[in-house]
């Protein structure tokens, strides 16, 4: 009751007793249901609908011909993920994170337990480690690749889904903004002429700004194999750092008022990313303190900050530099 009286637009609910209770409570909230539902066909899909379900969230663990599949045999809404982490477990539902640290990788806030570094051990020789690959850097057996199908958006499209899910569970900002703009961009450039369509570099460069593995298609036009793990590593890569969130902009000064969150001094080179308006870069030439006086660099976490911009900037803009 509460969250259909704060006007959320609705549920995602994986089970089914939560599901009902839901419709008996608050008949009118749409109701969707989670890919820890295990929605890997077109049966379960029609199932949920006749229930009451608007929409479905498919499985990660599926080819695209298997969603034009079940497009074609149900009226239920589809949603599919195209971006970010994959799960070593059936979309979701795995139990390592809550095992290992208590923090419930089903609500959000998962420790990624699948990317650390294993060993074997033998019940009786505890404390014996012995190495599953003969490697110098470790093994990460259940470390996979990030995905993305930016470059196959058409094919996305073309398919029939009525959603696209980008996995955001304890990520930044930084990279819900860069990753959602980046597939506007290309959800909107398809549609606007989809005879000829092409994917453009700046959406994929933007891709590579923000933190993630190497990229991969996932199950969506092959079986996952040994190049799409990652078997020496379980760090990140990016091509830049968000440094400043913008919470106000004085048109008169053109100082814009900014919250840090990363170190940022006079000199350096950043780029200017809004919300509704073009990329642009700078250089930092002058900052103040919240009290107005000059600084030269800014190296306190979340400190507030004045910057002066060379062009008018929106609330919420993010500001970051290269790596």
């Amino acid at each position: 009751r509460y969250l259909q009286e704060i006007g959320v637009d609705a549920l995602l609910v994986a089970d089914l007793g939560i599901f009902m209770m839901a419709k008996e409570t608050i008949p009118d909230m749409e109701l969707h249901i989670s890919t820890q539902a295990n929605n890997t066909n077109w049966a379960t899909v029609n199932a949920w609908h006749e229930l009451g379900a608007k929409r479905v969230v498919l499985a990660r663990e599926m080819s695209l011909k298997e969603v034009r599949e079940i497009r074609a045999k149900t009226q239920a809404d589809l949603e599919m993920f195209v971006h970010g982490a994959m799960c070593i477990s059936y979309s979701g539902r795995c139990l390592l994170s809550n095992y290992f640290t208590g923090r419930d990788s089903n609500r959000g806030s998962c420790a990624q337990s699948c990317r650390w570094k294993y060993a074997l051990v033998e019940e009786t020789r505890p404390g014996k480690y012995f190495p599953i690959e003969e490697d110098e850097r470790g093994t990460y057996i259940m470390n996979s690749k990030d995905m993305c199908l930016l470059p196959h958006i058409a094919d996305v499209i073309e398919s029939g889904v009525e959603s696209l899910k980008i996995e955001g569970r304890m990520k930044s900002v930084h990279y819900v903004a860069s990753v959602t703009r980046a597939y506007r961009l290309a959800i909107d450039a398809y549609f606007e002429d989809p005879e000829h369509f092409q994917i453009e570099q700046s959406w994929l460069d933007e891709l590579e700004k923000v933190s993630h593995r190497p990229y991969t298609t996932g199950f969506y036009y092959h079986q996952p194999d040994a190049d799409d793990q990652l078997y020496g590593t379980s760090s990140y890569q990016q091509t830049s750092e968000f440094i400043g969130l913008v919470r106000s902009y004085d048109p008169d000064t053109q100082y814009a008022t900014v919250e840090q969150r990363n170190n940022m001094k006079l000199g350096q080179e950043i780029e200017v990313f809004q919300p509704n308006a073009p990329l642009y870069r700078q250089k930092l030439s002058d900052m103040l303190d919240e009290e107005g006086n000059p600084i030269e660099v800014a190296p306190h976490a979340q400190q507030i900050i004045k910057i002066r911009m060379d062009k008018p900037v929106e609330p919420y803009t993010i500001l970051r530099r290269d790596i």
